[in-house]
């Protein structure tokens, strides 16, 4: 029994063995498999150093580079109604090409002869005009009889004062001799008077004496009375030529009210005609306005209303045009940490949807299916949601080994986009990226100095 024991203990230890022998890897897979790890590490290692290009990555959509490039609304500049459509939606259509035609619909310009009868209402407005011309020519003629009347008038009158001056003045001579006279005569009366009572006289002579005294008392007085008529007269000549003034003064004061009243007739009828003008203009031009056309060569994208007979508000939309052949543009919009890090000229690859590609974020060369890019502009300011839009064109001259953009593109529709940065090794872009850091900002300050330079 004890023999028998040992015989299956000694099997038993013998199979454990060649079922470990068999579970065991052979020494050559082993060396094998330590290769293939040393070449992987080695590999992994080279990988580390190899150059890696940082980018900024955007989502945005396909626009135009100009403004007025983009999608616009059409809009009729006055109200009306419906009439026509003369385009259908997705029809190409060129500059003053009609759109559709509208009617009138505001009271004041439904009367089809309104221009005909502005122009009548013109006509007699110009006759008042013209009538306030002749007034002002007749009144004018007036003036001018009035001042050649009141010349002659005035020479008259004062002819007339300086001969009543004169005649003050002689008369003023006179009296100063007949006083002379007078005063001599009375001296002699006296002595006369004085020698008849002494006897040196006769009575014939005294009485004599006393005559030709009161003779010469006769002339002072009339001599006092011929100047008092001449002071008079002067006086009176005088308050004619203040008549005459005064009298020429309220005629012409009169006549020169009808030449105010005359040029404001015509600046009244002057300011009506040009209204008329401009009402007849603004109609002519609102006439124009009742079609409704194309302000440049596109495509109808949308018609903003329907049917015949809609009324349609004064600047109201009516359809959507895309200009033909525009210079199209992509924006992107990043997050506002990687703003400071583009800088203009910067390149970019694109991605348009609808085109198969294959874009490698580190190495852009070997891209396929991504377009070349340059940075426009960068807004100023954050959109809504806190990220830039960032504007890029299409490089010019296109570089030898991309294709340009593809002609097919139409706005609005997405594009994935990468802004090129500096190259940096793998290692720093993984440890970068681990710790959360932005994108090197090495580059932009170089090329910042060189343009100061």
């Amino acid at each position: 029994m004890a023999n028998r024991r040992e015989v299956n203990h000694q099997q038993h230890w013998e199979n454990l063995a060649e079922h470990s022998n068999a579970s065991l890897i052979p020494i050559s897979k082993m060396l094998l498999l330590k290769r293939i790890i040393l070449i992987m590490f080695l590999l992994f290692f080279i990988i580390l150093f190899l150059p890696w290009r940082q980018t900024i990555p955007g989502k945005g959509t396909v626009t135009a580079l100009s403004p007025q490039d983009r999608p616009q609304t059409v809009q009729n500049q006055i109200g009306g109604r419906i009439e026509r459509w003369y385009v259908s939606e997705g029809q190409a259509v060129k500059k003053g090409d009609t759109i559709l035609v509208i009617s009138e619909i505001t009271q004041s310009y439904f009367d089809p002869e309104l221009s005909l009868r502005l122009q009548e209402q013109l006509n007699a407005k110009k006759g008042s005009e013209e009538a306030a011309k002749q007034k002002m020519r007749a009144t004018s003629t007036q003036i001018q009889a009035l001042n050649r009347g009141l010349n002659f008038q005035l020479i008259a009158a004062e002819n007339k004062v300086k001969q009543s001056r004169n005649y003050v003045k002689s008369d003023s001579a006179d009296l100063v001799a007949v006083k002379q006279f007078y005063k001599v005569s009375q001296d002699r009366l006296e002595r006369y008077e004085q020698g008849y009572k002494d006897g040196l006289f006769s009575l014939t002579d005294i009485e004599t004496r006393r005559m030709n005294f009161q003779n010469d008392n006769a002339k002072l007085i009339a001599q006092e009375n011929k100047l008092t008529i001449a002071k008079q007269t002067l006086l009176n000549a005088q308050i004619e030529l203040d008549n005459i003034r005064a009298k020429y003064q309220e005629s012409l004061a009169k006549a020169q009210s009808d030449m105010g009243s005359a040029l404001s007739g015509q600046a009244s009828a002057q300011g009506d005609i040009a209204k008329l003008r401009n009402e007849i203009a603004n109609i002519d031009f609102r006439q124009g306005l009742y079609v409704v056309r194309a302000p440049q060569d596109g495509y109808v994208i949308k018609t903003m209303k329907a049917g015949i007979g809609e009324n349609i508000k004064e600047g109201e939309s009516v359809a959507t045009l895309q200009p033909k052949n525009p210079l199209v543009a992509a924006e992107i919009y990043v997050n506002a940490m990687d703003v400071p890090l583009i800088h203009d000229r910067s390149e970019v690859r694109l991605q348009f949807e609808g085109w198969p590609s294959v874009q490698f974020s580190g190495w852009p060369s070997v891209a396929v299916g991504t377009f070349a890019g340059r940075v426009f502009s960068i807004d100023r300011m954050a959109s809504a949601n806190g990220t830039y839009r960032v504007l890029i064109k299409q490089m010019q001259p296109t570089p030898a080994d991309d294709e340009p953009w593809p002609i097919q593109l139409r706005q609005g529709s997405g594009v994935y986009g990468r802004v090129i940065l500096n190259s940096v090794p793998v290692w720093y872009e993984i440890w970068r990226q681990l710790n959360g850091f932005p994108p090197s900002l090495e580059r932009a300050p170089k090329e910042e100095a060189g343009k100061e330079k």
